[in-house]
């Protein structure tokens, strides 16, 4: 069963339906429903078609928040062979919001690094909500300079509502930790391509989303804040969490225009969360076609691609 978002309920109202006369049908009625499934059934696909056509940037956060989206170890699973994970900062401790590693992507080496949310309560405490402690960020650039010392690409995956603001982060360097992993994407010899999946909220994101190429999937969001975080500075009301957003231009749609990321992954009707595999699968796609751009370029012409495409940035606004 999926869990429906508010503005689903004429679809949630018809699959309900469509259960009930499966269900009638499986305990042996003699009505016959196909025919009324079947009618259901259409009118559920044009219900999904006409909502998901016309969504607007707050129903778009509350679908990229969505619980059954999946995560990044969703995608790893499907995307990458021999994924081996590095553990600790060699400073502080673990973090679990950030998964990092090395792995093969369709036969070719490359470092992975992936923020987890988790699907469920225990999961979720395990990964803190997907809410990065600066010794994941400290991992992420022992990664990277291991990426960087021998040649491999750098994978990035964002989904998070932002770094953890707990006092023990911030007595342990938060924007300090930040700061260094955003250098060092920048910094990089290699290639790097970033994919946000759901949320890519503050520097959380940023910290490792500063790539050469930078896609996200039709219905995900990205922003230097979250829409609630700006009602709460702006208006003192974080109830006011869908003006903001409405104004932010969070969407993958208005980013592109900007020039901030590079291409749309397109979400099939109804979201990532009805069709999991069939969005890792593009997602994949998306990101072999951006690591080929990179062929035979140096690390000097890699690091100049990405210092042009920052520098862009606004330039036609």
């Amino acid at each position: 069963m999926y869990s429906y978002l508010d503005f689903e309920r004429p679809i949630s109202d018809l699959e309900a339906k469509i259960i009930e006369l499966k269900k009638l049908a499986d305990d042996g009625e003699s009505i016959d429903t196909s025919e009324e499934i079947a009618r259901l059934e259409t009118r559920v696909s044009e219900a999904m078609t006409d909502i998901y056509g016309k969504l607007s940037p707050w129903q778009k956060a509350q679908v990229a928040r969505h619980p059954q989206r999946p995560h990044f170890l969703d995608y790893a699973k499907r995307l990458f062979t021999e994924f081996t994970t590095i553990a600790g900062d060699r400073n502080f401790g673990e973090d679990a919001a950030i998964q990092a590693g090395l792995a093969r992507f369709r036969g070719r080496p490359v470092a992975v690094i992936g923020e987890e949310k988790g699907h469920d309560t225990k999961s979720r405490l395990k990964h803190n909500f997907g809410m990065p402690r600066p010794e994941g960020y400290r991992k992420a650039i022992r990664l990277m300079e291991l990426a960087d010392r021998f040649n491999l690409p750098v994978i990035s995956i964002v989904d998070t509502q932002g770094a953890y603001p707990g006092v023990g982060a911030e007595e342990r360097g938060q924007a300090e930790a930040i700061a260094r992993s955003t250098q060092m994407c920048l910094r990089l010899g290699v290639p790097m391509i970033t994919l946000v999946i759901g949320e890519g909220m503050s520097g959380g994101a940023i910290a490792i989303a500063a790539a050469n190429r930078v896609y996200m999937l039709e219905h995900a969001i990205y922003s230097v804040i979250s829409p609630e975080g700006a009602a709460s500075i702006l208006w003192r009301d974080s109830a006011r969490a869908k003006e903001a957003a409405t104004n932010m231009k969070i969407t993958a749609q208005d980013l592109k225009g900007f020039g901030i990321v590079e291409e749309i992954i397109p979400e099939p009707v109804g979201g990532a969360h009805r069709h999991a595999d069939t969005v890792i699968d593009a997602s994949g796609d998306q990101i072999a076609e951006g690591l080929n751009e990179f062929e035979g370029k140096s690390s000097e012409e890699i690091r100049n691609m990405r210092r042009q495409k920052f520098l862009a940035i606004g330039r036609n606004l």
